[in-house]
């Protein structure tokens, strides 16, 4: 099976590591000294105090990698857009695009049952990502694992194992098998669901609540968690979001405050929104906010806790010149 990592970062990283180890025929598309650190000594994964090395086929070109039965793309969702359209030398006639992106997914309406085709502009601007990806190639995941960049071509796993798969339109594919079974054999637990969407909006709950707060106040998880006033600010999100995803079908598996608690347990993390700001990079305020605000005029309900505390974050990304 050719599988091919697009932004070979740390997920990405991870993935490309155990799955050429289980014997897939697995190429990464990464660049600058991260390519250069794999290209001479493979690459490196730190795990349960052992360290794996896998010889990966790398390029910063697709074209140099050619057609893949599988494409992951690992990168943040803002960087898509523009990179969207040099991902074709990738695709074959039955290429499968796997998007381990958070976020509201740019297919997001493809195959959803009762709602016609809809652009969600914030991560599809112009319809330009569709287009040059169309949802049909489109297999969804939900990504799990905490994993870190150490060093150019080194990952460090942090936690978790688990790749949640599933078609838009709910079907229990060949394709998402196959990509299931293989990655089991590289040992990560890869359930297929029907309901793809149900688990996406889990994770996104918390992260469009938890990272623009942190990045607005500086705080960790178990901070925001502890405190009243940001404890209830996050709650007031999150059940306005709740909304939203009911409307368009959505069902949450487990309640709000137990949600919240799961949060606290991860104690003082830094969300990844606050890690950006901190260090000067685009934050991904669009995919975990900008979407969801959108949803809700779809669906015409009104979510003003949302639409402030969006606002905030985008003029304090702005300011600091971490908003594209």
């Amino acid at each position: 099976m050719r599988i091919c990592i697009f932004g070979a970062g740390a997920i990405g990283g991870y993935l490309a590591v155990r799955l050429a180890s289980a014997g897939q025929e697995v190429s990464v598309v990464a660049r600058g000294p991260h390519l250069k650190a794999i290209r001479e000594n493979g690459m490196k994964l730190l795990i349960d105090g052992r360290e794996e090395v896998a010889q990966i086929a790398a390029s910063d070109d697709p074209a140099d990698l050619g057609p893949q039965d599988y494409v992951f793309v690992t990168l943040k969702a803002h960087s898509l857009p523009p990179v969207a359209p040099k991902l074709a030398p990738l695709f074959g006639e039955g290429t499968t695009l796997v998007t381990g992106m958070n976020g509201v997914p740019y297919w997001y309406f493809h195959g959803l049952e009762g709602h016609d085709w809809k652009v969600v502009e914030a991560v599809d601007p112009g319809g330009a990502v569709s287009k040059a990806l169309p949802p049909g190639r489109a297999l969804g995941c939900v990504v799990y694992p905490a994993c870190e960049v150490e060093e150019p071509g080194v990952i460090r796993h942090v936690s978790g194992d688990r790749f949640t798969l599933g078609e838009p339109d709910g079907s229990k594919s060949e394709r998402a098998q196959k990509l299931s079974e293989a990655l089991k054999s590289a040992g990560f637990r890869a359930p297929v669901r029907p309901q793809i969407r149900d688990e996406i909006w889990v994770k996104l709950w918390g992260n469009l609540a938890f990272n623009p707060i942190s990045a607005l106040t500086g705080a960790t998880l178990e901070q925001i968690c502890a405190d009243g006033g940001t404890r209830a600010l996050a709650r007031a999100m999150m059940v306005e979001a709740q909304g939203v995803a009911e409307r368009l079908g959505v069902k949450f598996s487990i309640d709000v405050d137990k949600r919240i608690d799961g949060a606290a347990a991860v104690g003082a993390h830094k969300t990844s929104m606050l890690q950006d700001l901190e260090l000067g990079r685009p934050m991904e305020i669009d995919a975990l906010v900008t979407a969801v605000q959108e949803l809700a005029q779809q669906v015409d309900l009104p979510c003003p806790t949302i639409a402030n505390v969006l606002a905030l974050v985008q003029q304090r990304a702005r300011i600091a010149g971490c908003y594209v």
